[in-house]
């Protein structure tokens, strides 16, 4: 096994990863909101 050697890993493609994750996430919790209050609104 290579030697590792701490911070000189290239770490672009995880933080890309993340990125879209994190937003991925963040849509469905609003999109998860968004029916949550149409639900409170027109549900007699």
């Amino acid at each position: 096994m290579a030697d590792y050697k701490p911070g000189e890993m290239d770490i672009r493609e995880q933080e890309k990863t993340f990125e879209g994750f994190i937003r991925w996430s963040v849509r469905v919790a609003i999109a998860c909101i968004a029916v949550l209050i149409f639900l409170a609104i027109f549900n007699s």
